[in-house]
């Protein structure tokens, strides 16, 4: 007996929100219904106990980071164009799942990574992917400038968020937000690197909107790294730094569309510190279990930054985007949580005297 598999994926289920037709081939690897997951904890221990608060967990996706969203449509788009093989600059996140769609697809991946910036557990991916890693003396913005000039000069497919279907597949996540909760949020909180992400939520709440879906669409609120902070700073930074490292971008490609992002929804675009980033990483994992990369971390570090000064009301309803998974980068963990490994003796009287039981 014949066993017919029902289709998955996002441009399956969202087919009518994306610019695809019968005939395009769908590269999928089951992407999008990521959780929606309501805080218990964290409201109550920042001193808002009426904040509602929902994390939008992203790196539960298939190469554990929001990119897959927008790779599924690019990929497939690709494919129906009659590329032969793709090509992007990445931090880490963009490389993991395009290497990963493309093998996939049986299409060849070439990856240009900042070297020496990119953490351990993306990198594995993609050279588990297959991908052909080419690290550069240079940082993402110079990698992004050599992709741009190869895909003139040879014939590749870029497929980093300057390729205009990767922020048409992310917008399905605005729409899964406003599904999950049945309503729309009233402020959206999220990192910002090379700033596509925002400006692909706003277009999927904006639709739902004008769709009449929902009444009204949420105030976009970004989070750059301080030391990565051009939009905030208004000027391209040469050497941006932040242990953020996904987000660790100093000349935004989307820069102009998440700026109109932020101003068409009365939201606003800042900066967080390191020193922030980190306390609400490890503010997510210890209140809520929930363990992200550290530039995820970006969009709680800004929302606590915009509760205190009032920016955002005590008593709103609030979604934060968790872009990538823990486990992306399980380094900055064991470096910045203080844990003694000592090791105990295999006695109940040793266990009992170290657990002070």
């Amino acid at each position: 007996m014949q066993t017919t598999f029902r289709k998955i994926g996002l441009i399956e289920k969202y087919r009518q929100h994306l610019p695809v037709t019968a005939s395009t081939p769908v590269v999928t690897l089951g992407e999008g219904n990521t959780p929606l997951v309501q805080a218990q904890n964290i409201p109550k221990l920042l001193g808002y106990p009426n904040l509602q608060l929902f994390f939008k967990l992203e790196g539960l996706n298939p190469t554990g980071s929001f990119k897959d969203r927008g790779m599924t449509l690019a990929i497939s788009k690709a494919v129906e164009e009659g590329a032969r093989a793709v090509i992007c600059a990445s931090t880490g996140n963009t490389s993991a799942s395009a290497a990963a769609f493309a093998t996939k697809a049986g299409l060849k991946c070439y990856v240009l990574l900042p070297h020496g910036y990119v953490a351990l557990g993306k990198l594995a991916q993609a050279i588990h992917y297959g991908a052909q890693i080419l690290p550069i003396k240079g940082n993402f913005d110079r990698a992004l400038e050599l992709v741009r000039e190869l895909a003139d000069q040879t014939p590749v497919t870029v497929v980093n968020s300057i390729n205009p279907y990767r922020l048409e597949g992310q917008k399905t996540a605005a729409f899964e937000v406003v599904e999950h909760l049945d309503r729309q949020p009233d402020y959206l909180c999220i990192p910002v690197g090379n700033a596509g992400n925002i400006c692909a939520y706003w277009r999927g709440f904006k639709l739902y909107r004008e769709l009449g879906i929902t009444s009204a669409a949420p105030r976009m609120h970004g989070f750059e790294a301080e030391g990565s902070a051009a939009i905030v700073r208004g000027e391209p930074i040469k050497n941006p730094e932040t242990i953020g490292t996904a987000i660790r971008i100093g000349n935004p490609a989307s820069w102009q569309e998440a700026v109109r992002a932020a101003s068409e929804s009365n939201g606003k675009i800042d900066s967080v510190t390191d020193e922030e980033i980190l306390s609400a990483y490890k503010l997510l994992g210890t209140a809520e279990g929930i363990f992200t990369e550290p530039s995820s971390a970006a969009s709680l570090a800004g929302l606590i930054k915009h509760l205190k000064d009032g920016t955002i009301p005590h008593s709103a309803l609030v979604t934060c985007v968790l872009t990538g998974n823990g486990l992306k980068d399980p380094d900055t963990a064991q470096k910045v949580t203080s844990v003694d490994l000592t090791p105990v003796d295999a006695e109940i009287d040793a266990l009992k005297k170290v657990m002070g039981l």
